[in-house]
C-alpha cells in the first residue's frame, strides 16, 4: 500500500478499503421492512491512512480551539468527514454541543464515532477495533425477575460485544394494526470483587474518551422478524494511558437485566434474549509517523460501504525561521532571511517548501539519499516570497499567488513527482554547484546580453513554433472545496483569434490547485504564452559569459542581422564613469534623451548606466559603475529605438570550453496580463441533493492514436462540466444498435476502434445522491473510423549504392496507422519514360515497416513507385516514382536475353491457372468458372473471362531452360511490365451510353501482383544433352529482380496472384537479361619447363567461352592471355597454344627454336568464374 501524504487545508481523501466489524458482519435480515420498522444493528469500522508523516489535524476542530483526543475535537472534527460527500457534522452545528438534528446521519445512540491520529511518532493505538474475538453463544432469555450473567476469564481481553437478539418486536393494536414497542435493559461489567468497571443504562448515551463504542440500552421500534443489536464496551484506561482493568481484576462478570415490565399479552411481543458475547483483544500498530483515521457507523445507514473524504489540514513542513504561517496557508515574513528553517514543522501550503519537504525528508520523501545541506535554501526562499504574495483574486479580496494542495497517493518517478510539484508555482529544479536548486518563472530583470561581440560566428539560430492551430479555449480543471469535487475554469482567448483558429478546447489540470482565482490565471498563463513565446534562439558563446548563465535567467539579445543596426561591442578601455568602445559605427554621435549603456563587470553581473554625453568612440555615464568594466568585456547601449529582445535561458551546455545557450522568447507583460484582476464568476454552489443540469457544449472529436504500438481509432466526447456534479453517465449507441451506459466521473468520454457510421450519445449530470438530470444532453456523430486512405509519399529521392544497389529516401508518413501496422509498398515497372504507375508495375522489394524512410532496392532501369498502405490495407490514393537509368560501371557480357511477350507465339511456356488473353494481349489469371458450369451461352459477353478471378493465383513457366554449359555466377535482371483491371470492366463489356460513362479507364486495381522466380542446378542435363523440367524437381524457386545467381541450368517462373475475385493482373511484358562479370586471373612465379610440348596451364576458375541456346556461340568468347616473362633475351620468344575456358599451353623458344625454362607470370581476362 502506497501510504499518501498531504499539505492542504481544505483537501479531501477518498479511501476504497475497510475493516468490518461486526459478530456476523453485515447483516440485513428483512429486505422488505415497512414504515417505522427496525432492523437488526451491526456496526462497520473503517481505518482510513490520511498521510504518511504527521499532520496539523482537522480545521473545524482546530479553528474552534479544541485540544486533539478531547471529545470535543472529535466531535467537532465530523464537520470535516464526509459519508458518500454528505458532511456527518452540519457547518452551522454548535461546536461544543451540537443538537441532535445537526447529524446528518443516525439517531442518538446511532451516529458515527470517530477518532483520528494525526501522525505522531508516539502515538497510541485505536482500541476497540478487534484484531482477535472469540465468540460464546448465550442463548437465554431475559426476564424482570431473572437477569442473565456470564463470566469472562481470559486476562487478554479488552473489551467485549453483547448481542440483544429479539425474536420479534410489535404490538398488536385493537383495530389489528401493528405497532411498535418500547424495551428498556442494563448492561452491567463488573470485576471479581464486585466493583463496576462499565454499565450501559437505558436512558444515558455517552461516548468516552479514547474509545469507540455506542452506548444506550434502549429499543424502540417495530420487527416482525428477528431484530439483533450490538453493544460494545471498550475496558477504560488508566490517566497514564495504562489499562484500568488488569489480570487481579478477573474474572469478570457481565450482567443482563430487564427493565421494562415482562409482557403476559399474546397481542405484545417483547421479549429478548442474551444471545452472544464476543471477547476481543485489541490491535496493537500505533501506525506511528502516519495520519489515520477510525470511523465506525451503524451498517443500517449505508447499503454499502460508504466513499469517505476528509478535510485535512495536511503534513507538518519545515519553513523559514522568520515565517509566520497565515490562516490560508500561506507564508508572512518578517526581517530577511539567514539561511535556517524552524525546528519545529508547521503546516503551511505554500509550494516551495512542500517541495523542500519532500526533497529532504526521510518520511514519504527523499531525505535518505539528500541531505538540506544539498538544497538550496536561499532559491527557496525567493520562491516562496513570491508564491505567498496576497493578490487581488477577482473575488473582492486577496488569496495567494500560488497554493500546493496536493494528495500524492501513487507511485512516481522521483524527478517526475519533483517536478510536478514545482511546476504548481511555475518552477522547474535543476543541480548547480552540487546543489539542488530552482528557477521560477517570475518579474526579474536580464542578467546577462549577448551580441556578435561575444557569441561564435554562427551567431543566433531561430526557431518558431507552428502557428497552424492554437487553443482558444482554456478549460482548467482544479478541486473545488465546496462541492468536494473537480470544477473547471474556463478562459477564453480573443474573439479575434476564436475568429481566426475556431473554438479549439484545451482541458489542462492545475496540479495542487484549490483556489478558482489560481486556475484562471494557469488558463491565462497557457493563452498567453502560446500566443507571445513561441519563438527559441540558440547560440554558442565562450566560458568567460557562459559559465554565467543558468537555466531561469533572463538575457538580453541584440542581433543586428534583426534590428539592421548594431548598438554592442568590446570595451577598449575603461573608468567607472567612462567607457571606450572598440567601433564608433552605428553609434550615435550625440546622446539621447533615456539612453543607457549596459556593462559587464568584473564580477559577471550586468550593471546599466544612463548616458549623459557621447564623444567619438567615448561613452560618458552620469553616475558611476560599482567598479570599472574589464578591458575586452562587453558593451550594449539601450535607446528606445534600438531592437533588443528578452529570452528565458532553458538550458546551457559546454562542450570543450564553449558553451551552447538555448532560450525561450520573453515578454515580461505577461505577469501583468496574467495576474489581471478581473472580476470572476464565483459558481453558484447549490444544495448539494438538488438535482443538476444536463451538461452543455457536448462536442466530438475523432483521431487515431497508438495504443500498445497498434494504431486505433478513439472517439472523444467531451462536454463543459457542471458544477456539483458528482460523475455523468454515458449512454452510447452505434447506429441502430442498443444503448450501453458507462459511468465516469471527469467531462470526458472515449471510444477506442470506432467504425464508420453514426454513433448517438445520452449524457446525465449526478448530484451528491446519485441521481441524474431530469433530461439528457444529447449528440450525433458520423465517424470515420479507420477507412480514410493515408497520405501519399512524399520527398522520394534516389541515390546509388554500387551497381547492384539503390537507396530510395522518402519522408516518414505521418499517419498513426502507417507507422503501427502499416507498410511502405515499393513497386518497380522496367518502363522508362515515365508511365509506370502502381498498376501496372509489380513489387520489387517485400513490403517495409511502415515507419521506415528509406531502403535499398535492387538497381534496375525503369521506374520505382512508393505508395504508403495502413493497418487496414488501404493505400495512399496518390504514388511517388522516380525513373532511374543506371549506368554500367563495368563491362560484362550478355550471355542471355529473354522476352516471353515477344516470342512467337508469345508466352509458349507452360500455364497453370492462367492464359493469355487476345482481349488485352497479356498474360493473365484464370477464372474460378468453367464452361462446363455455364448454363446460358448467350448470356457470356467474354468467354476469356467466364467469373470471378482464381484468388488461389497461377504460375507460368518460361518457355526455355537456360543452360550455361558450366557452373558460373549469372547476374540476373528481370524485366516486367504488367497493369491490374478489373476483367468485367472493359469497354468492350459496357452496354451503358458512353456519355454516362465516369470513367474510361475503369476503377484501378491495387490488390495484384506478380513477382519472377529462378531455380538453378549445378548439376549437368541428366540425358547429356538439354535441360528438362524433371531435371529441377525438388529445386527451390527464389524471387529475383537483380542479382547473382550461381549455376549451369536455370529454369525461370512467373507467379500471379490476386487478393479481390474481381481483379485481375495483366502480364504485357514478361523476360530477363543474362550477363557474365567480366573477371581477371593472375599468376606469377610459374616455371615454364622445358617439355617440347609445352607447359599446360590450368586457371583455378573457368572463363565461360560461349554455350549453344545463349547469345554467345560455344568457344566465341575466349578470355585473351597477357605473359610477362623473366631474363628473356632479345631473340627468345614464347608461343600460347590451346586457349581455352579452363586454362592455355605456352612453351618458351630461343632463335634456334629451342625450348628454354624460363620463369612467366600471367594475366587473363575473361567473363564468369566458373568452378
Amino acid at each position: 500500500m502506497t501510504l499518501p501524504r498531504n499539505n492542504s487545508d481544505f483537501r479531501w481523501r477518498k479511501h476504497d478499503f475497510s475493516y468490518y466489524q461486526g459478530s456476523e458482519g453485515l447483516r440485513y435480515y428483512d429486505s422488505e421492512m415497512k414504515d417505522g420498522e427496525i432492523g437488526s444493528r451491526q456496526n462497520i469500522t473503517t481505518v482510513d491512512v490520511l498521510c504518511e508523516g504527521e499532520i496539523a489535524g482537522f480545521p473545524s476542530a482546530i479553528d474552534a480551539g479544541h485540544t486533539l483526543g478531547t471529545d470535543d475535537y472529535h466531535r467537532t472534527a465530523l464537520k470535516d468527514v464526509f459519508l458518500n460527500n454528505v458532511q456527518v457534522l452540519k457547518e452551522s452545528a454548535s461546536n461544543t454541543a451540537p443538537d441532535d438534528t445537526d447529524f446528518n446521519f443516525g439517531t442518538n445512540d446511532t451516529r458515527p464515532a470517530f477518532i483520528p491520529k494525526v501522525g505522531t511518532s508516539d502515538q497510541t493505538n485505536i482500541r476497540g477495533i478487534a484484531e482477535t474475538e472469540r465468540d460464546r453463544t448465550v442463548g437465554v432469555t431475559v426476564t424482570t425477575s431473572q437477569a442473565q450473567v456470564i463470566t469472562i476469564t481470559d486476562t487478554n481481553t479488552e473489551g467485549i460485544r453483547v448481542t440483544i437478539g429479539f425474536p420479534r418486536l410489535q404490538k398488536i393494536e385493537s383495530d389489528g394494526n401493528i405497532s411498535g414497542t418500547t424495551v428498556n435493559y442494563n448492561i452491567k461489567l463488573t470485576n471479581q470483587s464486585g466493583t463496576l468497571v462499565r454499565e450501559i443504562i437505558h436512558d444515558v448515551s455517552v461516548q468516552t474518551d479514547s474509545t469507540i463504542q455506542h452506548l444506550g440500552a434502549t429499543i424502540t421500534g417495530k420487527s416482525t422478524s428477528p431484530y439483533f443489536k450490538d453493544h460494545i464496551i471498550i475496558f477504560p484506561l488508566n490517566a497514564d494511558g495504562s489499562p484500568s482493568v488488569t489480570s487481579s481484576d478477573f474474572p469478570l462478570t457481565v450482567t443482563v437485566s430487564r427493565i421494562t415490565e415482562d409482557s403476559s399479552d399474546n397481542l405484545l411481543q417483547n421479549a429478548f434474549e442474551f444471545t452472544s458475547i464476543t471477547e476481543m483483544v485489541f490491535e496493537r500498530p500505533t501506525y506511528a509517523n502516519t495520519a489515520v483515521a477510525a470511523i465506525r457507523f451503524d451498517a443500517e445507514i449505508f447499503r454499502s460501504v460508504p466513499r469517505r473524504m476528509y478535510r485535512i489540514r495536511g503534513r507538518l513542513v519545515k519553513i523559514p525561521h522568520n515565517a509566520t504561517v497565515r490562516s490560508d496557508g500561506s507564508l508572512s515574513f518578517t526581517g530577511s532571511f539567514n539561511g535556517t528553517l524552524k525546528t519545529a514543522k508547521e503546516w503551511c501550503n505554500d509550494p516551495a517548501w512542500v517541495l523542500y519537504d519532500i526533497i529532504t525528508e526521510s518520511i514519504a520523501g527523499f531525505g535518505d539519499f539528500v541531505s538540506e545541506d544539498q538544497v538550496d535554501k536561499y532559491a527557496f526562499y525567493s520562491a516562496s516570497e513570491y508564491n505567498s504574495t496576497l493578490i487581488d483574486n477577482g473575488q473582492g479580496g486577496t488569496s495567494p499567488r500560488f497554493s500546493c494542495n496536493i494528495v500524492i497517493q501513487s507511485t512516481h518517478q522521483a524527478y517526475t513527482l519533483l517536478n510536478k510539484i514545482a511546476s504548481t508555482m511555475r518552477a522547474s529544479l535543476f543541480i548547480e554547484d552540487g546543489k539542488i536548486t530552482l528557477s521560477q518563472d517570475r518579474p526579474t530583470t536580464s542578467s546577462y546580453f549577448f551580441s556578435y561581440a561575444n557569441v561564435t560566428e554562427d551567431g543566433f539560430v531561430y526557431t518558431g513554433a507552428s502557428q497552424a492551430t492554437k487553443d482558444t479555449v482554456i478549460n482548467v480543471k482544479y478541486f473545488q472545496n465546496e462541492t468536494r469535487s473537480y470544477e473547471y475554469e474556463t478562459v477564453e482567448d480573443t474573439t479575434a483569434n476564436q475568429s481566426k483558429y475556431g473554438v479549439v478546447v484545451k482541458n489542462i489540470e492545475a496540479i495542487g490547485c484549490s483556489d478558482q482565482a489560481q486556475a484562471r490565471r494557469m488558463g491565462l498563463w497557457h493563452l498567453y504564452t502560446q500566443n507571445n513565446e513561441t519563438e527559441t534562439v540558440a547560440f554558442t558563446t565562450t566560458a568567460d559569459a557562459g559559465s554565467l548563465v543558468r537555466p531561469g535567467d533572463v538575457i538580453t539579445i541584440q542581433d543586428p542581422v534583426r534590428s539592421g543596426i548594431r548598438r554592442s561591442g568590446r570595451i577598449s578601455a575603461a573608468t567607472t564613469t567612462e567607457i571606450t568602445v572598440d567601433n564608433t559605427k552605428d553609434l550615435p554621435t550625440t546622446a539621447a534623451t533615456g539612453d543607457q549603456l549596459s556593462v559587464i563587470l568584473t564580477d559577471g553581473t550586468l550593471e546599466t548606466k544612463t548616458i549623459s554625453t557621447i564623444s567619438g568612440s567615448v561613452i560618458t555615464v552620469s553616475s558611476a559603475y560599482t567598479s570599472a568594466p574589464q578591458v575586452n568585456g562587453v558593451w550594449l547601449l539601450v535607446r528606445a529605438t534600438t531592437e533588443t529582445e528578452d529570452f528565458k535561458v532553458i538550458s546551457v551546455k559546454e562542450d570543450n570550453n564553449l558553451f551552447t545557450i538555448a532560450a525561450m522568447f520573453h515578454n515580461s507583460a505577461k505577469y501583468a496580463f496574467v495576474e489581471d484582476g478581473a472580476t470572476i464568476t464565483i459558481p453558484v454552489i447549490k444544495n448539494l441533493i438538488e438535482l443538476k443540469d444536463a451538461p452543455s457544449n457536448i462536442a466530438g472529436d475523432e483521431r487515431i492514436i497508438v495504443l500498445g504500438d497498434r494504431a486505433v481509432s478513439k472517439l472523444i466526447i467531451s462536454w463543459q462540466p457542471v458544477a456539483g456534479a458528482t460523475q455523468y453517465s454515458v449512454k452510447h449507441k452505434f447506429n441502430n444498435g442498443s444503448f450501453q451506459t458507462t459511468i465516469v466521473q471527469s467531462p470526458i468520454f472515449e471510444i477506442f476502434d470506432t467504425e464508420l457510421g453514426t454513433y448517438e450519445f445520452e449524457v446525465y449530470s449526478y448530484n451528491a445522491l446519485f441521481e441524474p438530470s431530469v433530461l439528457p444532453t444529447t449528440l450525433s456523430f458520423d465517424a470515420v473510423g479507420k477507412t480514410a486512405v493515408p497520405a501519399d509519399v512524399t520527398g522520394l529521392l534516389v541515390e546509388p549504392v554500387s551497381d547492384q544497389l539503390l537507396r530510395l529516401r522518402f519522408n516518414q508518413s505521418t499517419d498513426v496507422d502507417v507507422l503501427h501496422g502499416g507498410n511502405v509498398v515499393v513497386r518497380h515497372s522496367n518502363l522508362t519514360d515515365g508511365t509506370g504507375t502502381f498498376t501496372n508495375s509489380v513489387d520489387i522489394i517485400p513490403r517495409l515497416p511502415g515507419s521506415v524512410s528509406e531502403t535499398l532496392v535492387p538497381a534496375i532501369d525503369g521506374e520505382y513507385i512508393l505508395k504508403f498502405r495502413d493497418d487496414g490495407g488501404r493505400l495512399s490514393s496518390g504514388e511517388a516514382s522516380v525513373v532511374v537509368t543506371n549506368p554500367d560501371p563495368q563491362p560484362k557480357l550478355l550471355t542471355f536475353t529473354d522476352r516471353e511477350d515477344t516470342d512467337s507465339p508469345p508466352f509458349g511456356g507452360t500455364k497453370v491457372d492462367c492464359f493469355f488473353s487476345n482481349d488485352v494481349n497479356g498474360l493473365v489469371l484464370g477464372s474460378l468458372e468453367t464452361l462446363d458450369t455455364v448454363t446460358d451461352f448467350d448470356s457470356i459477353a467474354d468467354f476469356d473471362f467466364l467469373g470471378a478471378v482464381d484468388i488461389t493465383g497461377g504460375t507460368y513457366d518460361f518457355a526455355n531452360i537456360l543452360d550455361l554449359g558450366s557452373v558460373h555466377p549469372l547476374r540476373l535482371t528481370r524485366h516486367f511490365v504488367t497493369q491490374g483491371f478489373y476483367p468485367n470492366d472493359l469497354i468492350d463489356k459496357r452496354s451503358a451510353n458512353i456519355d454516362t460513362w465516369t470513367d474510361f479507364d475503369a476503377a484501378t486495381a491495387f490488390d495484384v501482383n506478380a513477382k519472377l522466380l529462378v531455380a538453378t542446378t549445378t548439376a549437368a542435363p541428366s540425358n547429356g544433352s538439354s535441360y528438362q523440367d524433371s531435371d529441377f524437381s525438388g529445386k527451390t524457386f527464389n524471387t529475383f529482380a537483380n542479382g547473382t545467381h550461381i549455376g549451369r541450368g536455370f529454369k525461370f517462373r512467373c507467379e500471379m496472384d490476386s487478393d479481390d475475385p474481381a481483379q485481375s493482373i495483366e502480364i504485357d511484358q514478361l523476360g530477363y537479361t543474362a550477363e557474365l562479370d567480366r573477371r581477371t586471373e593472375q599468376k606469377s612465379n610459374i616455371s615454364s619447363g622445358t617439355s617440347s610440348s609445352g607447359l599446360a596451364v590450368t586457371f583455378d576458375h573457368v572463363f565461360f567461352t560461349g554455350a549453344s541456346g545463349t547469345a554467345v556461340t560455344a568457344g566465341s568468347q575466349l578470355p585473351s592471355i597477357g605473359i610477362t616473362a623473366n631474363d628473356l633475351g632479345g631473340t627468345d620468344r614464347f608461343e600460347i597454344t590451346n586457349i581455352s575456358g579452363s586454362g592455355f599451353t605456352i612453351k618458351f623458344l630461343n632463335a634456334g627454336n629451342a625450348v628454354q625454362n624460363k620463369t612467366f607470370s600471367y594475366t587473363a581476362v575473361g567473363f564468369g568464374r566458373g568452378s
